[in-house]
């Protein structure tokens, strides 16, 4: 199955090397290109590509406020947030809108390409230094108690906790002798009871309402 992939940037020496480093790939298509905000929503709406590889800052409409049209417009839309770190202050904005996930664009293009797969198989990812800056953000947020965390079980605050510190399923599970079908199984029980569309949204929900803390899992 072939994953079609929208390239959204304003610079187009940065599309070009995506697109250099995507069109390699034998499952990944791009199926077209927009260099601002408006062009990527309009181009949403004309190609309903599988991903949408987002920049943030731009001209005429940012990556933010593109990524909500989008997601409005369509809730299961896909994107992946495409930034420079240490440039970009508005990470925890762009997740509030419904991004999908995000990495930072001098991660290794095997990584973009398996971040770009993960995306369109519906999971949600942060890179982890990412992770850190979410983190850094939410604490410095008035906290919000979420109401579905009283339904959480032990372990399933765990896996929480777990997937807020940037572990994968694959981490959880070793770390509790468990399999990874199971920590799927909890991720799944999560989101249903905090009533999120995706794990980037239970990362936010956790930390959010400051359950986070030093405990390691068991």
């Amino acid at each position: 199955m072939t994953i079609t992939v929208l390239l959204v940037d304003d610079q187009e020496l940065i599309r070009s090397g995506f697109a250099m480093i995507l069109g390699a790939e034998d499952d990944l298509s791009i199926v077209g290109e927009a260099a601002n905000g408006i062009e990527a929503v309009q181009r949403v709406a004309e190609l309903a590509p599988d991903v949408i590889c987002m920049d943030v800052q731009m001209p005429q409409m940012d990556g933010i406020e593109a990524t909500r049209r989008i997601v409005a417009a369509d809730p299961d839309a896909r994107v992946l947030i495409l930034t420079t770190f240490d440039d970009d202050a508005y990470l925890f904005e762009a997740l509030q809108a419904g991004a999908g996930g995000f990495m930072l664009k001098n991660c290794p293009p095997d990584d973009l390409v398996a971040a770009i797969r993960t995306v369109a198989a519906g999971h949600a990812l942060l890179a982890p230094e990412v992770t850190q800056r979410v983190i850094a953000r939410s604490t410095e947020r008035s906290r919000v108690v979420h109401p579905g965390l009283a339904e959480l079980t032990e372990r399933e605050m765990a896996v929480l906790q777990a997937m807020a510190r940037g572990s994968s399923n694959a981490e959880i599970a070793g770390a509790m002798y468990v399999s990874e079908a199971t920590v799927k199984s909890h991720v799944s029980h999560i989101l249903s009871k905090l009533q999120v569309r995706d794990r980037v949204q239970a990362v936010i929900a956790a930390h959010e309402s400051g359950v986070m803390d030093d405990t390691d899992i068991t």
